[in-house]
């Protein structure tokens, strides 16, 4: 029984879920310890803390959710494999703890949100764990961020119906874009790569996210 001592913020509780994310497929040491070492709980209302550290998707409100840990692990290691990323454009602030896990990862985040409670909520958590290295700002994600482009990395964490152009020309040669793309009932994680001989696209998963919601201006 870990009923004394164990909370949900305990070493062992974490270790329990890298455990969980080794066995699931998750092998780049990198991303292990950056999930390992960012406080979960902190990104999820307080009725739920207990469950921070489950590996699955919570709700944070306004329809969204805080991704399943493996789904930010298997989406990081896709996004840094080639590498550090200098910069990295992050399409869905959402909780900010995706955003959390990157920003021990790469140099410069830039993240977009178009719901202005969660950025704003996002923002105020990042500051207080440390993240030094995160721009967010309020805006519609399909347009990306395009004063900060090209980007080394594109991390999209709500699903379009096909890759948004407006990314593309946003990522740097080489550079990796990682997005869900589908419709409710079936969406593919996908990973685009800018090469020199132009665009490739490799399947990486099945997953199930929220709506990427294109603002009409």
């Amino acid at each position: 029984m870990d009923v004394h001592g164990i909370g949900m913020t305990s070493q062992r509780t974490r270790d329990r879920l890298i455990q969980r994310l080794r066995e699931e497929g998750i092998r780049d040491e990198r991303v292990l310890e950056a999930i390992r070492n960012v406080p979960r709980h902190v990104f999820v209302d307080e009725a739920l803390a207990s469950r921070a550290y489950e590996d699955t998707a919570l709700p944070i409100g306004h329809g969204q959710t805080i991704s399943q840990p493996y789904i930010v692990a298997r989406m990081t290691q896709a996004l840094i494999a080639d590498g550090r990323p200098k910069k990295v454009l992050e399409v869905g602030t959402g909780s900010g703890y995706q955003t959390a896990v990157l920003a021990g990862l790469v140099d410069e985040i830039y993240s977009v949100e178009r719901l202005e409670p969660l950025m704003k909520l996002a923002r105020k958590r990042l500051r207080e764990i440390g993240c030094r290295n995160v721009h967010i700002k309020l805006s519609d994600g399909s347009w990306g961020w395009k004063d900060h482009a090209p980007y080394d990395a594109i991390i999209v964490t709500a699903a379009p119906a096909e890759v948004p152009p407006s990314l593309l020309e946003q990522l740097a040669p080489g550079g990796r874009l990682v997005i869900p793309v589908g419709g409710p009932a079936m969406q593919e994680l996908l990973l685009v790569q800018r090469t020199d001989k132009g665009l490739t696209q490799e399947r990486l998963d099945l997953v199930n996210f929220v709506p990427l919601v294109r603002d009409s201006f």
